[in-house]
């Protein structure tokens, strides 16, 4: 599940990272956190239903980008997600800038630059100290081949570990 950029939420998400609309940063904020809550009831219907739900970025990656613009708290940018469904792991997947920028793609949406992400890197790193979740650093300069690998032995380890868990709630 990465940002669901068909909704009409989505698709103002869409239009904002790829330069066509400027919005307010505590717009922009509010809007990517909204882009989440719409997907609450089919999450937890899935994970009811014995499914393992993967995300792609997910509230981490909304704080650290907001707070990384200098004029945001990060208790100001995890408010709106607060209650989200509350993940089992959270792969931080590290990779130098330097390295990051080398990849297809890189600086065609907003926030694509080496500066700022230096600064989403340094709120992730807070983000990162909050021991009620388990986050898990893996370097993702590996090959694909041996990445998949690692990244599928923690998943499976992780699931095993909660499979009888109850569903948390983030930040509460």
């Amino acid at each position: 599940l990465p940002a669901d950029r068909t909704t009409e939420i989505g698709q103002l998400i869409s239009s904002y990272l790829g330069r066509e609309k400027n919005l307010e940063d505590h717009t922009i904020h509010l809007l990517f956190s909204a882009n989440r809550w719409e997907h609450v009831p089919m999450m937890k219907e899935k994970l009811h239903q014995g499914v393992t739900v993967v995300v792609d970025r997910y509230a981490f990656s909304g704080v650290a980008f907001t707070s990384a613009k200098g004029n945001f708290c990060l208790d100001w940018c995890k408010q709106p997600d607060v209650g989200l469904p509350k993940p089992d792991l959270i792969l931080f997947l590290q990779l130098n800038p330097e390295e990051a920028a080398e990849r297809g793609n890189f600086g065609h949406e907003r926030y694509e630059t080496s500066s700022f992400q230096e600064k989403v890197l340094q709120s992730f790193c807070c983000l990162m100290e909050d021991k009620t979740l388990n986050w898990k650093t893996v370097d993702a300069s590996k090959s694909i081949e041996d990445l998949h690998r690692e990244i599928r032995s923690i998943a499976e380890e992780t699931m095993q570990e909660v499979q009888n868990k109850p569903l948390g709630e983030l930040w509460k």
